[in-house]
Protein backbone atom coordinates (compact mmCIF):
# COMPACT_ATOMS: atom_id res chain seq x y z
CA UNK A 1 0.00 0.00 0.00
CA UNK A 2 1.51 3.40 -0.95
CA UNK A 3 2.42 5.58 1.99
CA UNK A 4 -0.04 8.28 0.98
CA UNK A 5 -2.90 5.78 1.27
CA UNK A 6 -2.17 4.79 4.86
CA UNK A 7 -5.12 6.33 6.75
CA UNK A 8 -3.25 6.74 10.04
CA UNK A 9 -3.59 10.52 10.20
CA UNK A 10 -5.82 11.47 7.28
CA UNK A 11 -8.89 13.53 8.19
CA UNK A 12 -8.59 12.69 11.89
CA UNK A 13 -9.06 16.28 12.92
CA UNK A 14 -6.77 17.91 15.45
CA UNK A 15 -8.65 16.80 18.61
CA UNK A 16 -8.26 13.12 17.68
CA UNK A 17 -4.65 13.64 16.63
CA UNK A 18 -3.93 15.26 19.98
CA UNK A 19 -5.61 12.38 21.81
CA UNK A 20 -3.50 9.93 19.84
CA UNK A 21 -0.33 11.83 20.65
CA UNK A 22 -1.24 11.88 24.34
CA UNK A 23 -1.81 8.12 24.33
CA UNK A 24 1.53 7.52 22.60
CA UNK A 25 3.34 9.71 25.12
CA UNK A 26 1.71 7.90 28.02
CA UNK A 27 2.89 4.57 26.59
CA UNK A 28 6.40 6.00 26.54
CA UNK A 29 6.08 7.15 30.19
CA UNK A 30 6.16 10.85 29.32
CA UNK A 31 7.00 13.00 31.15
CA UNK A 32 10.10 11.33 32.51
CA UNK A 33 10.56 10.67 36.21
CA UNK A 34 11.50 13.85 38.06
CA UNK A 35 14.94 12.96 39.43
CA UNK A 36 16.72 16.29 39.92
CA UNK A 37 17.03 17.32 43.61
CA UNK A 38 15.36 20.68 44.10
CA UNK A 39 17.11 23.72 45.51
CA UNK A 40 15.02 26.43 47.13
CA UNK A 41 14.70 29.48 44.89
CA UNK A 42 16.71 27.92 42.06
CA UNK A 43 15.56 27.00 38.56
CA UNK A 44 17.45 24.02 37.16
CA UNK A 45 17.42 25.18 33.53
CA UNK A 46 16.41 28.46 31.89
CA UNK A 47 15.90 28.45 28.12
CA UNK A 48 16.13 31.76 26.28
CA UNK A 49 13.88 31.55 23.24
CA UNK A 50 10.37 30.16 22.81
CA UNK A 51 10.58 29.39 19.11
CA UNK A 52 11.20 26.02 17.47
CA UNK A 53 14.54 25.36 19.20
CA UNK A 54 13.43 26.54 22.62
CA UNK A 55 10.15 24.62 22.76
CA UNK A 56 11.84 21.46 21.46
CA UNK A 57 14.64 21.83 24.01
CA UNK A 58 12.01 22.05 26.76
CA UNK A 59 10.27 18.92 25.44
CA UNK A 60 13.55 17.00 25.34
CA UNK A 61 14.41 18.00 28.90
CA UNK A 62 10.90 17.15 30.13
CA UNK A 63 11.10 13.77 28.42
CA UNK A 64 14.33 13.19 30.33
CA UNK A 65 12.75 14.02 33.68
CA UNK A 66 14.05 17.57 34.06
CA UNK A 67 10.93 19.45 35.11
CA UNK A 68 12.18 22.60 36.82
CA UNK A 69 12.67 24.50 33.56
CA UNK A 70 11.61 28.00 32.48
CA UNK A 71 11.31 29.18 28.86
CA UNK A 72 11.61 32.95 28.29
CA UNK A 73 10.94 34.87 25.07
CA UNK A 74 10.93 38.63 24.60
CA UNK A 75 8.36 38.46 21.78
CA UNK A 76 4.64 38.51 22.29
CA UNK A 77 2.85 35.17 22.10
CA UNK A 78 2.52 33.92 18.55
CA UNK A 79 5.46 35.94 17.22
CA UNK A 80 8.37 33.91 18.52
CA UNK A 81 11.12 33.27 16.02
CA UNK A 82 11.42 34.77 12.53
CA UNK A 83 8.36 33.31 10.83
CA UNK A 84 6.00 36.28 11.19
CA UNK A 85 8.65 38.99 11.50
CA UNK A 86 11.69 39.22 9.24
CA UNK A 87 11.21 35.89 7.41
CA UNK A 88 9.48 36.94 4.19
CA UNK A 89 9.67 33.83 2.00
CA UNK A 90 6.43 32.35 0.74
CA UNK A 91 7.43 28.78 1.62
CA UNK A 92 10.10 26.96 3.57
CA UNK A 93 13.10 25.58 1.71
CA UNK A 94 13.04 22.27 3.61
CA UNK A 95 11.11 19.33 2.12
CA UNK A 96 7.65 18.95 3.64
CA UNK A 97 8.41 15.40 4.80
CA UNK A 98 11.20 16.32 7.22
CA UNK A 99 10.27 15.45 10.78
CA UNK A 100 11.72 18.63 12.29
CA UNK A 101 10.99 19.08 16.00
CA UNK A 102 8.80 15.96 16.31
CA UNK A 103 11.41 14.26 18.53
CA UNK A 104 10.59 10.79 17.23
CA UNK A 105 6.80 11.08 17.55
CA UNK A 106 4.94 10.59 14.26
CA UNK A 107 1.81 12.26 15.61
CA UNK A 108 3.83 15.40 16.37
CA UNK A 109 5.15 15.94 12.82
CA UNK A 110 4.00 18.65 10.47
CA UNK A 111 2.81 15.90 8.13
CA UNK A 112 0.48 14.45 10.77
CA UNK A 113 -0.80 17.92 11.70
CA UNK A 114 -1.49 18.77 8.06
CA UNK A 115 -3.04 15.45 7.06
CA UNK A 116 -5.28 15.37 10.12
CA UNK A 117 -6.86 18.62 8.91
CA UNK A 118 -6.73 18.38 5.12
CA UNK A 119 -6.29 14.71 4.18
CA UNK A 120 -4.03 12.74 1.88
CA UNK A 121 -4.96 14.33 -1.46
CA UNK A 122 -4.09 17.83 -0.31
CA UNK A 123 -0.92 16.51 1.30
CA UNK A 124 0.16 14.92 -1.97
CA UNK A 125 -0.61 18.16 -3.82
CA UNK A 126 1.38 20.30 -1.34
CA UNK A 127 4.79 21.24 -2.71
CA UNK A 128 6.50 23.27 0.02
CA UNK A 129 5.28 24.30 3.47
CA UNK A 130 3.88 27.87 3.47
CA UNK A 131 5.81 29.99 5.95
CA UNK A 132 2.80 31.21 7.93
CA UNK A 133 1.41 27.66 8.06
CA UNK A 134 4.67 26.49 9.62
CA UNK A 135 4.13 29.06 12.36
CA UNK A 136 0.59 27.77 12.85
CA UNK A 137 2.04 24.29 13.28
CA UNK A 138 4.62 25.49 15.82
CA UNK A 139 1.90 27.19 17.83
CA UNK A 140 -0.12 23.97 17.83
CA UNK A 141 3.02 22.10 18.90
CA UNK A 142 3.54 24.47 21.82
CA UNK A 143 -0.08 24.37 22.95
CA UNK A 144 -0.49 20.61 22.56
CA UNK A 145 2.61 19.89 24.64
CA UNK A 146 1.70 22.71 27.05
CA UNK A 147 5.14 24.31 26.80
CA UNK A 148 5.18 27.07 29.46
CA UNK A 149 6.71 29.89 27.43
CA UNK A 150 6.83 33.19 29.33
CA UNK A 151 6.39 35.88 26.69
CA UNK A 152 7.45 39.50 26.91
CA UNK A 153 10.46 38.60 29.06
CA UNK A 154 13.97 39.61 28.05
CA UNK A 155 17.20 38.33 29.61
CA UNK A 156 19.38 41.41 29.96
CA UNK A 157 22.44 40.12 31.80
CA UNK A 158 24.04 36.87 32.94
CA UNK A 159 26.64 36.61 35.68
CA UNK A 160 27.95 33.95 38.06
CA UNK A 161 26.65 33.62 41.61
CA UNK A 162 28.72 30.93 43.29
CA UNK A 163 28.03 27.71 41.43
CA UNK A 164 24.84 29.23 39.98
CA UNK A 165 23.99 31.77 37.30
CA UNK A 166 22.19 34.98 38.13
CA UNK A 167 19.97 36.30 35.33
CA UNK A 168 18.67 39.85 35.28
CA UNK A 169 15.46 39.87 33.28
CA UNK A 170 12.92 42.50 32.33
CA UNK A 171 9.35 42.41 31.14
CA UNK A 172 6.34 43.69 32.94
CA UNK A 173 8.73 44.07 35.88
CA UNK A 174 12.40 43.49 36.70
CA UNK A 175 13.29 40.08 38.09
CA UNK A 176 16.36 38.14 39.12
CA UNK A 177 16.49 34.41 38.39
CA UNK A 178 18.99 31.99 39.89
CA UNK A 179 19.56 28.94 37.73
CA UNK A 180 22.00 26.09 37.31
CA UNK A 181 22.07 25.90 33.51
CA UNK A 182 21.26 28.42 30.78
CA UNK A 183 20.37 27.49 27.19
CA UNK A 184 20.57 30.07 24.39
CA UNK A 185 17.95 28.78 21.95
CA UNK A 186 18.01 32.10 20.13
CA UNK A 187 17.98 31.20 16.45
CA UNK A 188 19.95 32.58 13.54
CA UNK A 189 21.30 35.65 15.31
CA UNK A 190 21.62 33.89 18.64
CA UNK A 191 25.36 34.44 19.05
CA UNK A 192 25.69 37.70 17.15
CA UNK A 193 23.39 39.87 15.09
CA UNK A 194 22.65 41.27 11.64
CA UNK A 195 25.67 41.89 9.42
CA UNK A 196 25.81 45.65 8.87
CA UNK A 197 28.60 46.58 6.43
CA UNK A 198 30.63 49.68 7.16
CA UNK A 199 29.62 51.38 3.92
CA UNK A 200 26.23 52.39 5.39
CA UNK A 201 27.59 53.91 8.59
CA UNK A 202 27.27 57.50 7.34
CA UNK A 203 23.85 57.06 5.73
CA UNK A 204 20.72 58.26 7.50
CA UNK A 205 18.65 55.34 8.75
CA UNK A 206 15.75 56.46 6.59
CA UNK A 207 17.66 55.35 3.47
CA UNK A 208 18.42 51.76 4.37
CA UNK A 209 17.30 48.69 6.27
CA UNK A 210 18.64 45.23 6.96
CA UNK A 211 16.54 42.31 5.77
CA UNK A 212 15.95 41.40 9.44
CA UNK A 213 14.40 44.81 10.18
CA UNK A 214 10.76 45.74 10.12
CA UNK A 215 10.35 47.42 6.73
CA UNK A 216 7.45 49.52 5.50
CA UNK A 217 7.30 48.02 2.02
CA UNK A 218 4.28 50.13 1.13
CA UNK A 219 6.49 53.21 1.38
CA UNK A 220 8.69 51.77 -1.40
CA UNK A 221 5.98 52.07 -4.03
CA UNK A 222 7.37 53.91 -7.05
CA UNK A 223 10.92 53.88 -5.59
CA UNK A 224 14.22 52.60 -6.96
CA UNK A 225 15.31 49.91 -4.55
CA UNK A 226 18.78 48.40 -4.36
CA UNK A 227 19.18 45.03 -2.66
CA UNK A 228 22.75 44.18 -1.73
CA UNK A 229 23.22 40.41 -1.79
CA UNK A 230 21.50 37.47 -3.42
CA UNK A 231 20.90 35.01 -0.59
CA UNK A 232 17.50 33.79 0.53
CA UNK A 233 16.65 36.84 2.66
CA UNK A 234 17.82 39.21 -0.09
CA UNK A 235 15.54 37.76 -2.77
CA UNK A 236 12.58 37.48 -0.40
CA UNK A 237 12.87 41.15 0.51
CA UNK A 238 13.30 42.08 -3.15
CA UNK A 239 10.10 40.20 -3.93
CA UNK A 240 8.22 42.05 -1.20
CA UNK A 241 9.37 45.40 -2.59
CA UNK A 242 8.33 44.45 -6.13
CA UNK A 243 4.94 43.18 -4.99
CA UNK A 244 4.37 46.46 -3.15
CA UNK A 245 4.91 48.47 -6.32
CA UNK A 246 8.58 49.45 -6.34
CA UNK A 247 9.55 51.18 -9.58
CA UNK A 248 12.51 48.81 -9.93
CA UNK A 249 14.57 46.49 -7.77
CA UNK A 250 18.19 45.76 -8.56
CA UNK A 251 20.18 43.02 -6.90
CA UNK A 252 23.78 44.18 -6.51
CA UNK A 253 25.89 41.05 -6.12
CA UNK A 254 29.60 40.91 -5.36
CA UNK A 255 29.92 37.41 -6.86
CA UNK A 256 30.40 37.03 -10.57
CA UNK A 257 27.91 34.17 -10.85
CA UNK A 258 24.69 33.12 -9.15
CA UNK A 259 25.25 30.26 -6.66
CA UNK A 260 23.08 27.36 -7.76
CA UNK A 261 23.95 24.31 -5.62
CA UNK A 262 23.24 23.80 -1.92
CA UNK A 263 26.31 21.76 -1.02
CA UNK A 264 25.15 20.94 2.51
CA UNK A 265 21.94 19.39 1.20
CA UNK A 266 24.03 16.99 -0.85
CA UNK A 267 25.72 15.45 2.18
CA UNK A 268 22.88 15.56 4.71
CA UNK A 269 22.57 12.23 6.53
CA UNK A 270 22.45 10.74 10.01
CA UNK A 271 26.14 10.01 9.58
CA UNK A 272 26.94 13.68 9.05
CA UNK A 273 24.72 14.71 11.95
CA UNK A 274 26.30 12.20 14.31
CA UNK A 275 29.84 12.30 13.00
CA UNK A 276 30.64 15.92 12.25
CA UNK A 277 31.39 17.00 15.83
CA UNK A 278 33.84 14.14 16.30
CA UNK A 279 35.97 15.15 13.31
CA UNK A 280 39.31 16.91 13.83
CA UNK A 281 39.33 20.69 13.52
CA UNK A 282 40.74 20.72 10.00
CA UNK A 283 37.85 18.65 8.65
CA UNK A 284 35.18 20.56 10.50
CA UNK A 285 36.62 23.84 9.22
CA UNK A 286 36.92 22.47 5.68
CA UNK A 287 33.30 21.38 5.49
CA UNK A 288 31.94 24.63 6.91
CA UNK A 289 34.28 26.93 5.00
CA UNK A 290 33.43 25.22 1.71
CA UNK A 291 29.74 25.71 2.43
CA UNK A 292 30.36 29.39 3.13
CA UNK A 293 32.56 29.84 0.04
CA UNK A 294 30.14 28.20 -2.38
CA UNK A 295 27.17 29.91 -0.66
CA UNK A 296 23.74 28.44 -0.30
CA UNK A 297 21.65 29.61 -3.27
CA UNK A 298 18.32 31.34 -2.79
CA UNK A 299 15.37 28.93 -3.07
CA UNK A 300 14.03 28.17 -6.54
CA UNK A 301 10.58 29.58 -5.79
CA UNK A 302 11.91 32.71 -4.13
CA UNK A 303 14.13 33.49 -7.11
CA UNK A 304 11.25 33.07 -9.57
CA UNK A 305 9.15 35.28 -7.32
CA UNK A 306 11.62 38.08 -8.17
CA UNK A 307 12.56 37.32 -11.77
CA UNK A 308 8.96 37.16 -13.00
CA UNK A 309 8.85 40.94 -12.63
CA UNK A 310 10.09 42.86 -15.66
CA UNK A 311 11.45 45.58 -13.40
CA UNK A 312 13.72 43.21 -11.45
CA UNK A 313 17.42 42.99 -12.28
CA UNK A 314 20.37 40.87 -11.16
CA UNK A 315 23.77 42.55 -11.48
CA UNK A 316 26.85 40.42 -10.77
CA UNK A 317 30.42 41.54 -10.15
CA UNK A 318 29.13 44.60 -8.30
CA UNK A 319 31.11 44.82 -5.08
CA UNK A 320 29.92 47.81 -3.07
CA UNK A 321 32.81 49.90 -1.76
CA UNK A 322 31.01 53.01 -0.48
CA UNK A 323 27.62 54.73 -0.45
CA UNK A 324 27.02 58.47 -0.31
CA UNK A 325 23.81 60.38 0.26
CA UNK A 326 22.60 62.27 -2.82
CA UNK A 327 19.56 64.42 -2.15
CA UNK A 328 16.68 62.22 -1.07
CA UNK A 329 18.51 59.03 -2.08
CA UNK A 330 21.97 57.48 -2.17
CA UNK A 331 24.69 56.81 -4.73
CA UNK A 332 26.21 53.34 -4.53
CA UNK A 333 29.77 53.00 -5.79
CA UNK A 334 31.26 49.68 -6.90
CA UNK A 335 34.78 48.29 -7.14
CA UNK A 336 34.56 48.35 -10.96
CA UNK A 337 34.17 52.17 -10.78
CA UNK A 338 30.51 52.19 -11.80
CA UNK A 339 27.68 53.43 -9.61
CA UNK A 340 23.91 53.32 -9.17
CA UNK A 341 21.45 55.77 -7.61
CA UNK A 342 18.77 54.28 -5.34
CA UNK A 343 15.94 55.74 -3.30
CA UNK A 344 16.27 52.99 -0.70
CA UNK A 345 18.74 50.21 0.09
CA UNK A 346 18.01 46.80 1.60
CA UNK A 347 20.97 44.91 3.03
CA UNK A 348 20.58 41.21 2.31
CA UNK A 349 23.91 40.63 4.01
CA UNK A 350 22.89 37.98 6.49
CA UNK A 351 24.07 37.63 10.06
CA UNK A 352 27.43 37.62 11.76
CA UNK A 353 28.56 35.49 14.65
CA UNK A 354 30.02 37.79 17.27
CA UNK A 355 29.67 36.94 20.97
CA UNK A 356 30.67 40.52 21.78
CA UNK A 357 27.37 41.62 20.27
CA UNK A 358 25.45 39.66 22.92
CA UNK A 359 24.90 42.13 25.73
CA UNK A 360 23.75 39.33 28.04
CA UNK A 361 27.37 38.30 28.62
CA UNK A 362 28.66 41.79 29.37
CA UNK A 363 32.45 42.01 29.42
CA UNK A 364 32.70 38.23 29.71
CA UNK A 365 31.86 37.95 26.02
CA UNK A 366 35.50 38.72 25.33
CA UNK A 367 36.48 35.61 27.30
CA UNK A 368 34.60 33.23 25.01
CA UNK A 369 36.94 31.00 23.02
CA UNK A 370 36.52 31.39 19.25
CA UNK A 371 37.64 29.27 16.33
CA UNK A 372 40.14 31.94 15.33
CA UNK A 373 41.80 31.47 18.73
CA UNK A 374 42.52 27.79 18.23
CA UNK A 375 42.76 27.05 14.50
CA UNK A 376 44.80 28.53 11.68
CA UNK A 377 43.42 27.34 8.34
CA UNK A 378 45.67 26.50 5.41
CA UNK A 379 46.09 29.00 2.58
CA UNK A 380 42.97 29.19 0.47
CA UNK A 381 40.63 28.23 3.32
CA UNK A 382 40.74 31.48 5.29
CA UNK A 383 37.38 32.85 6.43
CA UNK A 384 37.12 35.65 8.99
CA UNK A 385 33.39 35.12 9.56
CA UNK A 386 33.89 31.44 10.36
CA UNK A 387 36.76 32.31 12.67
CA UNK A 388 34.39 34.30 14.90
CA UNK A 389 32.19 31.28 15.67
CA UNK A 390 32.50 30.07 19.27
CA UNK A 391 34.72 27.03 19.72
CA UNK A 392 32.35 24.94 21.84
CA UNK A 393 32.72 21.93 24.07
CA UNK A 394 31.09 18.76 22.80
CA UNK A 395 28.09 19.36 25.10
CA UNK A 396 27.14 22.74 23.49
CA UNK A 397 28.74 24.78 26.29
CA UNK A 398 31.03 27.76 25.76
CA UNK A 399 34.73 27.56 26.57
CA UNK A 400 36.99 30.13 28.22
CA UNK A 401 39.64 31.83 26.16
CA UNK A 402 41.92 31.79 29.20
CA UNK A 403 41.30 28.89 31.61
CA UNK A 404 40.09 30.06 34.99
CA UNK A 405 38.84 33.49 33.90
CA UNK A 406 35.17 32.55 33.40
CA UNK A 407 34.51 28.92 34.38
CA UNK A 408 30.79 29.63 34.64
CA UNK A 409 30.60 29.64 30.83
CA UNK A 410 30.60 25.85 31.15
CA UNK A 411 27.01 26.15 32.40
CA UNK A 412 25.84 28.14 29.34
CA UNK A 413 24.69 26.16 26.30
CA UNK A 414 24.78 27.47 22.73
CA UNK A 415 21.78 25.75 21.14
CA UNK A 416 21.52 28.05 18.11
CA UNK A 417 23.22 28.80 14.79
CA UNK A 418 26.43 29.68 16.59
CA UNK A 419 26.98 25.98 17.37
CA UNK A 420 27.16 24.90 13.73
CA UNK A 421 30.93 25.31 13.25
CA UNK A 422 31.70 23.13 16.27
CA UNK A 423 28.83 20.63 16.31
CA UNK A 424 27.14 20.77 12.91
CA UNK A 425 23.62 21.57 11.77
CA UNK A 426 21.81 20.32 14.85
CA UNK A 427 20.66 23.47 16.63
CA UNK A 428 18.68 25.59 14.23
CA UNK A 429 17.95 23.98 10.90
CA UNK A 430 14.85 21.78 10.58
CA UNK A 431 16.54 18.54 9.38
CA UNK A 432 18.72 17.81 12.42
CA UNK A 433 16.98 19.69 15.20
CA UNK A 434 15.52 16.68 17.05
CA UNK A 435 18.88 14.91 17.09
CA UNK A 436 20.41 18.07 18.51
CA UNK A 437 17.76 18.37 21.22
CA UNK A 438 18.27 14.76 22.31
CA UNK A 439 22.02 15.41 22.46
CA UNK A 440 21.50 18.59 24.48
CA UNK A 441 19.15 16.89 26.95
CA UNK A 442 21.61 14.06 27.60
CA UNK A 443 24.45 16.51 28.20
CA UNK A 444 22.45 18.71 30.57
CA UNK A 445 21.24 15.63 32.46
CA UNK A 446 24.78 14.28 32.78
CA UNK A 447 26.04 17.50 34.35
CA UNK A 448 23.09 17.87 36.71
CA UNK A 449 23.48 14.28 37.87
CA UNK A 450 27.24 14.56 38.40
CA UNK A 451 26.83 17.76 40.40
CA UNK A 452 24.37 16.01 42.73
CA UNK A 453 26.12 12.63 42.80
CA UNK A 454 26.49 12.59 46.61
CA UNK A 455 22.75 13.22 46.97
CA UNK A 456 21.97 10.40 44.55
CA UNK A 457 24.41 8.11 46.39
CA UNK A 458 22.73 8.88 49.69
CA UNK A 459 19.31 8.28 48.12
CA UNK A 460 20.49 4.86 46.98
CA UNK A 461 21.58 3.96 50.49
CA UNK A 462 18.40 5.35 52.06
CA UNK A 463 16.05 3.55 49.70
CA UNK A 464 14.25 0.92 51.74
CA UNK A 465 11.11 -0.09 49.91
CA UNK A 466 11.17 -3.90 49.84
CA UNK A 467 10.21 -5.88 46.77
CA UNK A 468 9.78 -9.03 48.84
CA UNK A 469 7.69 -8.91 52.03
CA UNK A 470 8.76 -12.23 53.58
CA UNK A 471 5.73 -14.38 52.80
CA UNK A 472 6.79 -15.29 49.30
CA UNK A 473 8.92 -18.27 50.48
CA UNK A 474 9.41 -20.57 53.49
CA UNK A 475 12.93 -21.40 54.74
CA UNK A 476 13.82 -25.05 55.35
CA UNK A 477 16.82 -26.73 56.94
CA UNK A 478 19.17 -28.82 54.88
CA UNK A 479 18.95 -32.43 56.19
CA UNK A 480 21.69 -35.04 55.78
CA UNK A 481 21.01 -38.82 55.62
CA UNK A 482 24.02 -39.82 57.74
CA UNK A 483 26.30 -40.69 54.89
CA UNK A 484 29.24 -38.35 54.56
CA UNK A 485 28.48 -35.50 52.16
CA UNK A 486 25.00 -36.86 51.28
CA UNK A 487 21.90 -34.78 51.51
CA UNK A 488 18.54 -36.38 52.25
Amino acid sequence: MPVHEIPQFDDLGLPKLEARLKAELECLLYPGKDWVPQRDGVTDVVIIGGGMCGTLAWFALKTGGMHNVRVLDRAEKGREGPWLTYARMETLRSPKTLTGPAYGHGALTFQAWYRAQFGAKQWDALDKIPRTMWMDYLQWYRETLDVPVENGVSVDHVEPDGDLLRLTVSGSEKETILCRKLVFATGRDGTGGPNIPGFVKDLPRSLWAHSADEIDFGALKGKRVAVIGVGASAVDNAAEALEHGAFEVRHLVRRHEMPTINKMMGIGSFGFTAGYAALPDEWRWRFMQYSFATQTPPPHGSTLRVSRHENAYFHFGKETVRIEQRGAGAEIFFADRTSYYADFIILGTGFVIDPMARTEFGDTAGNILLWQDVYTPPKGEENADLGRFPYLNSDFTFREKVPGTAPWLGNVYCFNYGASASLGKVSGDIPGISDGAAWLAREVAAKLYAEDVETHWQAMQDYDKPELLGHEWEPTELQQDGREGKVA
